[in-house]
């Protein structure tokens, strides 16, 4: 997966600078011009701010393979970065509906980033397996097996598995961030 060609043809197509769109991100020009060439991996954190400062959702980076209404457990696209210790798999077919839905998975001890994110919409989350902190704002909330959580993402958050085993949730977004 070549995300760096994606972010620098998007960026020309934009007519950006790579100084521009490092003003954008808050991402040294150095930085930007090793993502653009895969020389370095990428962070959901950096992502992010490239997604939104070329004005496109994450999923116009990564391949759309979906079709139709059934995503068998075999095909499911996976989405890792990676600077990431998230593991995302795609349960919807692909990420040009009005909701997203994803199987995430999060090694022991880890965070889904380093900092809050924020982004438009809503989010609900149900706990498979393990354990998970939802922190939302300045809210902690401690999740275990069963345990579901709603709320609006535009108030920055995280994730973090506090457990010694993976933790393993599905969460549904709208409108789709990938």
């Amino acid at each position: 997966m070549e995300i760096g060609g994606k972010i620098r043809a998007l960026r020309q197509k934009r007519g950006l600078s790579i100084e521009q769109l490092s003003q954008l991100t808050e991402l040294s020009t150095g930085a930007i011009s090793q993502i653009e060439r895969d020389l370095v991996g990428l962070s959901v954190e950096s992502l992010y701010r490239i997604a939104r400062a070329l004005e496109v959702p994450i999923g116009y980076f990564f391949d759309e393979a979906g079709s139709g209404v059934v995503v068998r457990k075999n095909e499911r696209r996976k989405i890792a970065l990676p600077q990431s210790n998230l593991v995302y798999e795609m349960l919807s077919p692909d990420m040009n509906r009005q909701i997203e839905f994803l199987l995430v998975r999060l090694a022991p001890g880890q965070c889904s980033s380093q900092e809050q994110l924020s982004h438009t919409g809503e989010e609900c989350g149900l706990v498979l397996q393990g354990r998970l902190i939802v922190r939302w704002g300045d809210k902690k909330f401690e999740l275990t097996e069963g345990d579901s959580i709603y709320f609006a993402s535009n108030i920055p958050h995280r994730y973090l598995n506090p457990g010694n085993e993976e933790s393993v949730s599905v969460w549904a977004m709208t409108p789709p961030s990938f």
